[in-house]
């Protein structure tokens, strides 16, 4: 395994000068990015040239193709750099995050990553890819999500990625999730996801308690939409730009959802599961530091369906066992944060 982190007792962090800085955060669930080799600790047997998929390297190195297709332009509109940091879901090991940063499209922006193998069941992951140039970690951690009984099959599913890290010079805390799936039903199915979201609430009120103006960004492919209870009971989170009690999260993707926006779809009804919430410390508008301009689904043509009865839906890899060449059945989403111009910054790493 490929040592992914790699801490310094002293880090010097240059932050570049530009007219307005902007730097973009996003997050992709890559649907069922696996290499072609069987793993026996986890059930990926269809996943390999054996199996029901007949999957192979001319198919594995297509999906990287189209992944870093999209990946590569994520957030270019707003900034030249593209994404500073990339949280992504449903990926099998290191082996194919170092692919897609070594895949042609890709290798100018020198992508790092953090990973951590998971207990799930599938043996799929989350992930945070990021610019060194634009992100410096200093911590990371996986949080431990069990699932309540009688909820879902399994008895653990995805951690939930921690890190701490520079941001364009200022401190951040970013945690990626991947929630348990609705399969099974909604509603048997929902204390697995509140389980989940108790812990990044638990982990983020460890942070406030010391640090009410902690800078905190919570992404992922959550399996529930904005307004449902795991996300504004569990998590407090709330779409409302009236900011109340310091330790509420701002999700800016309920105006989005209720708009009829979406990020994946299911018989004609659309579900915004890929959300990036912020602390309300991004949204303070007298903040001198970064602070949240902007949230948006990422969308072109060539990822959507272009005809049939799923005309619009994200374009998937699989239709059942049939590769169907696609991209995901998710489209990214992506927040943009902005602050004023300012001159070179150098920031030490405290021991």
């Amino acid at each position: 395994m490929r040592n992914c982190l790699i801490l310094s007792a002293f880090v010097l962090f240059c932050v570049p000068q530009w007219e307005q800085q902007q730097v973009v955060v996003a997050f992709y669930n890559l649907e069922n990015l696996y290499d072609t080799v069987n793993n026996p600790m986890v059930n990926d047997d269809e996943f390999t040239p054996e199996g029901a998929k007949k999957y192979h390297g001319e198919i594995y190195h297509n999906k990287l193709f189209r992944l870093a297709t999209v990946l590569k332009d994520i957030g270019k509109t707003h900034s030249r750099h593209g994404a500073a940091l990339i949280g992504v879901a449903e990926i099998e090991n290191d082996t194919v995050l170092y692919d897609l940063t070594r895949h042609f499209l890709l290798r100018a922006h020198r992508l790092k990553f953090i990973h951590y193998d998971s207990r799930d069941a599938r043996g799929v992951d989350v992930a945070l890819f990021y610019r060194p140039d634009l992100f410096v970690p200093v911590d990371a951690r996986p949080l431990l999500v069990v699932l309540p009984g009688g909820s879902k099959e399994a008895v653990a599913t995805r951690d939930i990625l921690y890190v701490k890290g520079y941001l364009a010079g200022e401190l951040f805390h970013i945690y990626v999730n991947h929630w348990p799936s609705r399969r099974g039903g909604e509603v048997r199915s929902a204390p697995a996801r509140t389980a989940a979201a108790a812990v990044a609430r638990l982990h983020m009120d460890s942070i406030l308690r010391t640090a009410p103006s902690a800078r905190i960004i919570l992404m992922g492919d959550l399996n529930d939409n904005p307004t449902d209870p795991s996300i504004t009971q569990t998590l407090r989170a709330s779409g409302s730009e009236q900011a109340p009690a310091y330790k509420q999260l701002f999700n800016p993707w309920v105006k989005h959802y209720l708009q009829g926006l979406g990020t994946l779809a299911n018989r004609d009804i659309w579900g915004l599961f890929d959300q990036i919430l912020v602390s309300r410390s991004l949204t303070d508008s007298g903040s001198a530091g970064l602070r949240l301009s902007g949230s948006y689904i990422y969308f072109r043509q060539f990822m959507a369906e272009p005809s049939g009865p799923f005309k619009g839906y994200p374009m998937r890899t699989w239709n059942g066992n049939s590769y169907r060449g696609g991209y995901s059945d998710h489209f990214p989403t992506y927040i943009v944060l902005s602050k004023p111009a300012k001159t070179d910054l150098q920031r030490p790493e405290p021991n």
